[in-house]
């Protein structure tokens, strides 16, 4: 049986990515054949399709940062433990490339359980963002109720979904989005604020004290100002670098860069902190660890969204097959929430 993955051959724009048939794989000691239901476009692929992901694979490979799906077949058991998925189960993974295919092939160690009654679209809107932003704001930041924050990007993937967990645990949230999507941030329960304005004059304003965190994807000079916007104690989080999207050079050492900024900022003695946010930390040196707080942190977040705390944004689904559009439209600008590719979705899916 063939299976069909979508891939990246090399820099490029968007309809170089190719579509290809492979031999269906069959799951080794402790692994799971999933058959993908959804899987995301993110930041991270169009990243990856310029060559500027600072940590991405070499040419040509699979892209797909996240998936949800359901276990198809298992390989023997490894070692104890906890018991792990069974065939059926509906699951997420984070799995950084590989997630844009059919079939794909996971530790079934990486899996996380997602509850009845979640739909696998909404889900995946929910994997990496969701992940993202709870350890952002209570592994990393630590915020509180009654806590003010800034949410840069507040209608965007990980931004909406901050805000939406910020204000289910009563913190106050300042928004920054475009004028056109200043309606839909307030909706969320943030107040907005434009970011071609002064934001830091405005968010003094509304904050004179400074805030106890601000969440930045988006790098550059940019990060100077949500530094400033610190109250004593507060905590910038750093987690992208969106302003250099387009411009050519090495992703590496832009990261690099801003991560060398964020550590000078730290050793000053003025009682704030910066971080930059990797997803991926600890999994190497304690996978066990990581693991086991992945699936707290997506239960969590599942959980919320099952109960109707927090909402899943789906832009629009498109055909596996139609990755290329897919890609093309989530850099277009004018997305509202995620775009997904699911295999199943019709070509009259948009």
């Amino acid at each position: 049986m063939k299976i069909t993955e979508i891939v990246l051959p090399s820099v490029g724009e968007p309809e170089s990515l190719e579509v290809r048939l492979r031999e269906r794989p069959q799951p080794g000691p402790g692994q799971a054949l999933v058959r993908v239901e959804a899987s995301g476009v993110s930041f991270a692929e169009q990243q990856m399709r310029r060559g500027k992901y600072y940590d991405m694979p070499a040419f040509p490979f699979v892209p797909g940062y996240d998936l949800v799906g359901v276990v198809e077949e298992l390989g023997a058991p490894v070692g104890g433990g906890k018991p792990g998925p069974v065939v059926g189960q509906r699951v997420a993974a984070l799995t950084k490339t590989g997630g844009w295919a059919d079939y794909v092939l996971l530790d079934a160690a990486d899996l996380v359980p997602v509850p009845d009654g979640v739909d696998a679209a909404e889900a995946e809107t929910l994997v990496t963002n969701g992940a993202t932003a709870w350890r952002m704001l209570f592994r990393t930041a630590r915020v509180r109720a009654g806590d003010t924050v800034v949410v840069h990007g507040a209608n965007g993937g990980v931004g909406s979904v901050l805000v939406q967990l910020a204000r289910a645990r009563g913190v106050r949230v300042i928004g920054t989005a475009s004028a056109r999507n200043q309606e839909a941030v307030a909706a969320l329960g943030a107040l907005p604020v434009d970011y071609r304005d002064d934001v830091p004059a405005r968010v003094r304003e509304l904050a004179p004290q400074g805030v106890a965190a601000v969440f930045d994807h988006v790098g550059g000079k940019g990060i100077h100002d949500s530094w400033r916007m610190l109250a004593r104690g507060g905590t910038l989080v750093s987690y992208g670098s969106a302003s250099t999207r387009d411009e050519s050079g090495n992703g590496t050492l832009t990261v690099l860069r801003l991560v060398a900024r964020l550590a000078l900022w730290n050793v000053l003695p003025n009682g704030r902190s910066a971080y930059f946010f990797n997803l991926w930390a600890g999994k190497a040196r304690n996978p066990q660890k990581y693991r086991a707080d992945l699936a707290e942190d997506l239960t969590e977040v599942f959980g919320l969204l099952r109960d109707g705390t927090i909402q899943a944004r789906i832009d629009s689904v498109y055909p596996l097959r139609r990755a290329a559009a897919a890609m093309r439209h989530a850099e277009s600008g004018t997305v509202v929430g995620k775009v997904v590719l699911s295999p199943s979705a019709d070509d009259d899916s948009r």
